[in-house]
């Protein structure tokens, strides 16, 4: 894959796209903590992984418009948010996603005039995860629907995986977004669904992080389908298919 820029890049939270309102990413990390565990026999450190963490932190522009990057951030919730930054909106590109708190809203007023805010979303029980998103940025389902598989290129693994789920906008009784895969694409090996991954059914603008067993055998080629009555389904899919063993 050629470099890239960061042109046309998306920022989800909770459920809501704010891409347009965000100015900058100001930092993406995560992994553990490195504890210095050094012997007094020896002539450099030694170091072992420690709590896992992460944060994402972005600025963004004041707008105070309904379910715009003001009314999302002013109110500071107490309780967890999922923040999901896709790198572009094509389908299988890398994507960063976290559980987080919102730890701040600090406004800052240039005197050029621009008017905006830094907001930092702290890791809360898991960390942050890369992953590959599954849906080309936003997604819109009229009915069930079989999405395009992503190619994970390396055979199947056994460390299971997490994915994390935005649902932006909804019409229907509900919709059910849930994983499935194949080792060849369907062509001898039928599509079938991942064991522990189906998300929630949705009735309304939601997020969502779900996880299979640490230890399960997830397949080369994963894709995102849906079911359920609706006639409109926006949302958007990423997912970490683990290449090593992980512990939450």
């Amino acid at each position: 894959m050629a470099k890239q820029s960061g042109l046309g890049d998306n920022l989800y939270v909770a459920g809501y796209d704010l891409s347009g309102d965000i100015g900058q990413l100001g930092g993406i990390s995560g992994g553990p903590a490195a504890l210095e565990v050094t012997g007094i026999d020896k002539s450099a450190f030694e170091r072992i992984g420690g709590l896992r963490d992460g944060k994402l932190e972005f600025t963004a522009w004041f707008n105070p418009v309904t379910d715009r990057a003001h009314q999302r951030f002013r109110s500071l919730p107490t309780t967890d948010v999922i923040v999901s930054y896709f790198r572009g909106t094509t389908l299988g590109n890398p994507s960063a996603s976290i559980v987080a708190k919102q730890i701040n809203y600090d406004g800052t007023r240039a005197d050029d005039g621009a008017f905006t805010f830094a907001v930092e979303a702290q890791a809360n029980g898991y960390g942050l995860g890369w992953g590959r998103s599954l849906t080309a940025g936003k997604r819109t389902d009229t009915t069930a629907t079989n999405g395009s598989s992503v190619d994970f290129g390396t055979g199947s693994t056994t460390f299971g995986l997490q994915a994390y789920l935005h649902v932006f906008a909804f019409t229907g009784t509900s919709v059910t977004v849930k994983l499935q895969e194949s080792s060849d694409d369907g062509a001898g090996d039928a599509w079938a669904d991942v064991t522990g991954g189906a998300f929630t059914a949705a009735t309304g603008v939601t997020s969502e992080r779900i996880a299979t067993a640490a230890g399960q055998t997830v397949e080369r080629y994963l894709r995102v389908v849906t079911t359920g009555t609706f006639s409109n389904a926006v949302f958007a899919v990423s997912v970490v298919r683990n290449s090593t063993a992980v512990t939450f």
